[in-house]
């Protein structure tokens, strides 16, 4: 949990060891950190240096394996060819090559017909050389000034520490990533005691719920009976966001009759409630097999929540109450209707507004009178919707929440600039209404274009991650991109390769195992099965390429899903030369992000070029691809239309809150290096900079959710 905890705030918690000298052990780890991009604050250097050698010893083994886990220096990266980038041969000759060699060892292969299984070669897909043999053929990394510095900062006690990441977590005000959603089931069970506050976010409350209930706590804040349905989904091991259907398991009767009552709370307190039941109905009936409702005659009107599911009580829920009237043309009392659910009135609106017609102030005034009403989530979604809306897009792209994207045309009628001003400028109000009034706020200026995390769907766990659409600056003559990945039970074969487009999105070509070199790209070789972990790489020579856009991608050829490896990454570096250093340097890496999507083909992120320089843009998509053999030329032109679709999307930016926070701040100062302050401030930024004065408020990647009001 420890490791967790560091990895999740760059926070170290302070030991509660026995005071000594443990200046040696720091220094140690100083050095340790700066080898993988990191240095610690001057507070954790002398925290450490305070502490006996053996405690100070045990935390900065924590520390450093939390850091190189972060940026994936936790595992040995081996490439095909040992000398990459040097020593890549010709495509036609590396083929060659193996065919002779296969050839050597079989001498009737010549007189075969029909394919060759080249996986039987020895050499092909597997690596020839020992992961030090390879970087003895390397030169050691020479420092540069954009080897990238992260700081890591001393925290409080453990106990402090991890209660205010559960704190954060369960009140946070947007959905979480898998994995902070699994980590918030871990830490539920271990804050029991722990008031977790406000939960605005269904999933989150559901999860901390079922491991009260585990323990045998009362549940807390159920007020619908789908918070029910996903808490029964949790205790199941199944999925909480009722995305996919869930096997239920055995409960305790102690759990059944913890569940029938906050059914029949939930439905007591509002009976409009059982129309929810409908949409999850076969999920319902289901639960009610290991639920025995007939058992609990003291609960009526959770009864009725099984009687609903099996069809026996027909209640008719509002969205279909308001489609009827959608259907009659009633656009108007449509839009009344659904002012009993301010948030589905918001979901609904662009088609409100397509075809209000005279009733369009109607509309204007359902939604004014339930703003107050809606969480600033879905405010924050709806204005970046409309915010799209007043020109037709080159294509609708739709993402679930597992990344998958699917694409069609839009033929819906451009919305009338003028309404869309006002709907914006009235959710501006509203948000800027909640804002809390900062009295010093401090800004860095990279944050600015960081796109909303509306959704903790739209990101991948890992360092440096940002929200889909998020567009930011690569600073470096070449761009090396990898995939890592280790196979659990059967052969997995994953391909790196790189989609080249034009500055229209057509294609111009690819490197892959494919085609090795091509436009100021080179590949690292294939590796056909990873028992013990594979890397491939590409490297583009960003001043080199005729492309405007680069897309990497990360095919399954063949093996498991990406969700059910042992672990599987992605990740990019910046160099000023290709021969410097060895293909993985730590302290190069820019981002690093897990790869746990649903789909076969992987796109993390594109590249394009702006201007004299490039910039990376986050997609966290997984296209569904075939079940096996996926290869780059098989998809260029959905990929292309996707991420075609995403670089036109204008994305609500950290930057819009931001100005609306500005509005109620007492001063307002842009950070820049070497800028002194000496009172407690709010700090917005990427990441935390160093001296800041003590009891400031800083919010960086991993709170930036917090600036979305409730």
């Amino acid at each position: 949990m420890l490791i967790k905890t560091i990895q999740r705030t760059l926070r170290v918690p302070r030991s509660d060891g026995p005071a000594g000298d443990g200046s040696a052990v720091a220094r140690q780890l100083d050095a340790a950190l700066v080898s993988v991009g990191f240095k610690a604050s001057r507070d954790l250097f002398e925290h450490l240096g305070g502490l006996t050698t053996g405690a100070a010893l045990d935390l900065a083994v924590d520390v450093v394996t939390a850091v190189r886990g972060l940026v994936g220096d936790h595992v040995e990266h081996n490439p095909y060819f040992q000398d990459f980038p040097a020593g890549v041969p010709d495509t036609v000759e590396f083929w060659i090559g193996i065919l002779r060699a296969a050839e050597a060892k079989d001498t009737t292969l010549g007189r075969q017909r029909g394919p060759i299984n080249l996986l039987s070669s020895l050499r092909y897909g597997r690596v020839q050389h020992s992961y030090a043999e390879m970087l003895d053929r390397h030169d050691a990394l020479i420092d540069s000034i954009k080897d990238r510095v992260t700081v890591v900062y001393l925290g409080g006690t453990a106990h402090e520490e991890v209660s205010a990441l559960y704190r954060s977590l369960a009140g946070a005000t947007t959905p979480l990533t898998g994995a902070d959603l699994t980590l918030l089931g871990e830490l539920a069970g271990e804050c029991l005691d722990l008031e977790p506050g406000p939960m605005p976010v269904r999933e989150n409350r559901a999860t901390v719920n079922a491991a009260r209930l585990l323990a045998g706590r009362p549940l807390l804040a159920v007020d619908s009976v789908v918070d029910v349905l996903r808490i029964a989904c949790q205790l199941s091991g199944g999925d909480v966001t009722l995305v996919e259907s869930t096997r239920f398991r055995r409960f305790r009767r102690a759990h059944r009759r913890a569940l029938m009552a906050a059914l029949d709370a939930a439905v007591a307190a509002e009976g409009g409630k059982l129309g929810d039941v409908n949409r999850y109905a076969g999920r319902f009936k289901r639960l009610g097999e290991y639920l025995h409702p007939h058992e609990y005659p003291a609960f009526p009107h959770a009864q009725d929540v099984f009687a609903v599911a099996r069809g026996d009580l027909v209640v008719r829920s509002l969205a279909g109450r308001a489609e009827a009237a959608f259907a009659r043309g009633a656009i108007g009392e449509a839009a009344r209707l659904l002012t009993e659910s301010p948030g589905m009135l918001l979901r609904s609106l662009d088609r409100l507004l397509r075809t209000a017609g005279p009733e369009t102030e109607d509309v204007l005034d359902a939604v004014g009178s339930v703003l107050d009403r809606v969480s600033g989530r879905v405010l924050c979604s709806v204005r970046e919707h409309l915010a799209n809306r007043t020109e037709a897009d080159p294509a609708r792209v739709f993402v679930n929440r597992a990344g998958r994207p699917w694409v069609t045309r839009d033929d819906r009628p451009p919305l009338s600039a003028e309404v869309v001003h006002r709907v914006c400028a009235m959710v501006d109000v509203e948000l800027m209404s909640r804002m809390p009034v900062h009295e010093r706020l401090v800004i860095d200026p990279d944050v600015l274009a960081v796109a909303l995390p509306l959704s903790g769907k739209a990101v991948e766990d890992g360092f440096a991650v940002l929200p889909r659409g998020t567009r930011t600056p690569v600073d470096g003559r070449i761009l090396r991109f990898f995939t890592y990945w280790k196979q659990k039970k059967q052969r997995t074969d994953y391909d790196l390769s790189a989609l080249l487009l034009d500055e229209d999105f057509q294609y111009i070509g690819h490197v892959s195992w494919t085609d090795y070199r091509n436009d100021g790209a080179v590949y690292s070789g294939d590796l056909t099965e990873a028992p013990r972990g594979a890397t491939e790489f590409i490297d583009i020579q960003l001043g080199r390429t005729s492309a405007a856009h680069v897309v990497p991608q990360v095919s399954i050829y063949t093996g498991e899903d990406f969700d059910v490896v042992d672990e599987s990454m992605f990740g990019w570096m910046v160099r000023e030369s290709s021969l410097d250093g060895a293909p993985f340097e730590a302290r190069t890496v820019r981002t690093r992000s897990d790869l746990r999507g649903s789909g076969r083909v992987a796109l993390p992120m594109m590249f394009s070029r702006d201007g004299d320089g490039w910039t990376a843009t986050w997609l966290h998509l997984y296209l569904k691809g075939a079940p096996g053999f996926n290869r780059v030329e098989g998809h260029h032109l959905s990929t292309a239309m996707i991420t075609r679709a995403i670089a036109s999307r204008a994305h609500l930016t950290v930057g819009h809150l931001l100005r609306l926070v500005e509005a109620r701040a007492g001063s307002t100062v842009m950070w820049e290096p070497g800028l002194r302050l000496t009172e407690p401030v709010t700090f917005v930024g990427v990441h935390r900079p160093d001296g800041l004065p003590e009891g400031s408020t800083v919010i960086t990647l991993d709170r930036l959710s917090e600036l979305i009001p409730r």
